[in-house]
């Protein structure tokens, strides 16, 4: 059992964001569900690659803001783009530098691995490109974070 577990609350639909997450991810599964007085998914446990969450209906108290995000590593720019699509799909919204909300509200960061090394180079000169395009992203796009890099 995972020691630490992300504790999700949504309003009316956690059985629903449990089905969208683990369609959109491989290695994915709802493992269980408590249902509650109503005989609606009260609570849920479900896995993102291999991660445990949890999810609550707990009503329209708490909103998702983006002082928490989920950051998913991606290694090509397919990937990116599959992700960035059906995580924005049903009324999600882009946000700038990779960032994005999803339907009900949760805050993801699609980043591409590349990333860190563009930005961790030691030629700060060729970093501060990278970094300076990124800024004018909102889905990141690996070929054109590689050309400011390069100076192209």
């Amino acid at each position: 059992m995972q020691k630490i577990t992300t504790f999700l609350w949504f309003d009316g639909r956690a059985d629903e964001a449990m089905k969208f997450y683990v369609s959109i991810f491989k290695n994915s599964k709802i493992v269980s569900t408590m249902p509650g007085p109503d005989g609606k998914v009260l609570t849920g446990t479900f896995q993102l690659e291999g991660q445990q969450f949890m999810a609550l209906n707990g009503g329209p108290q708490f909103k998702f803001t983006e002082a928490i995000s989920l950051f998913v590593n991606c290694e090509t720019q397919a990937e990116v783009d599959e992700l960035w699509n059906k995580l924005t799909a049903g009324g999600g919204a882009e946000s700038q530098c990779g960032w994005l909300k999803d339907k009900f509200g949760l805050s993801w960061q699609i980043i591409p691995t590349v990333l860190g090394r563009l930005f961790g180079d030691t030629d700060r000169v060729k970093a501060n490109r990278a970094i300076q395009a990124m800024l004018q992203m909102k889905k990141l796009d690996i070929a054109k974070l590689q050309q400011a890099f390069d100076g192209e």
